[in-house]
């Protein structure tokens, strides 16, 4: 199987996240931006359990693709779940978390638009 265009990953990993009723998702293009990602996708949920179920489902619908995760951080705590898909960092918080660190405001250098289902 060849190489998922980045724009693709990012969608099959946002679908995935609707798909089990993530909200206010946000995708990020940080092309051109910074080296650290193509694109960031930035989701909320509603509690430590949803957010781990959000991972959980993200992590197993990009794998059938054969798209490899490379690092998961804050599984344990479930406030934020960090997802490194090399290419597409996928950022899972509880609401309190996701208005603390305010991601879109830190970024809002880069072209941002909410997924559309």
């Amino acid at each position: 199987m060849g190489r998922i265009e980045p724009n693709r990953q990012v969608d099959l990993a946002a679908h995935a996240a609707w798909e089990v009723k993530a909200r206010h998702l946000i995708i990020m293009d940080l092309r051109g931006i910074s080296s650290i990602a193509d694109h960031f996708l930035v989701c909320s949920a509603d509690s430590d359990r949803h957010v781990r179920a959000i991972a959980d489902h993200i992590g197993e619908c990009l794998e059938k693709m054969h798209i490899r995760l490379h690092h998961r951080e804050g599984y344990h705590g479930a406030r934020w779940i960090l997802l490194d898909y090399h290419d597409l960092v996928i950022h899972i918080f509880d609401e309190e978390t996701r208005r603390y660190y305010n991601l879109e405001r830190l970024w809002a250098d880069a072209p941002q638009r909410e997924y559309q289902r």
